[in-house]
């Protein structure tokens, strides 16, 4: 990758307009779903990952249905894409009444 390349490819990056999305995350072994909204449907499943092999993650819940089953029991499924939106407020509101109908149709808890 030529110098030339590379920066380009940096400002590509740096230009992207992120996608948001509505996820849920599945626990076959308990029979629970979880649903919430992320601004990076790309990072949402190492991020959420992490924190609960951690043991950090802020919902207990979850945090005990990852310990009682572990890893092999959870499943992350994207349910609903954005395509990305200048105006941040409307974004926010329509991830947030997405969620809600997610949660309402699929019997699942907020995330």
């Amino acid at each position: 990758m030529t110098k030339l390349d590379r920066k380009a490819a940096i400002n590509a990056y740096k230009e992207r307009k992120p996608k948001a999305a509505i996820f849920a995350l599945r626990c076959a072994a308990a029979d629970a779903v979880w649903i919430g909204p992320t601004l990076n449907p790309d990072t949402v499943h190492n991020k959420i990952w992490f924190t609960l092999r951690q043991g950090s993650h802020p919902n207990r819940e979850l945090q005990q249905a990852w310990a009682a089953h572990g890893a092999d029991a959870f499943a992350l499924e994207t349910l609903e894409v954005f395509e990305p939106d200048e105006d941040r407020y409307l974004r926010d509101n329509q991830l947030k009444d997405r969620a809600a109908h997610w949660r309402e149709q699929l019997g699942a808890r907020p995330l």
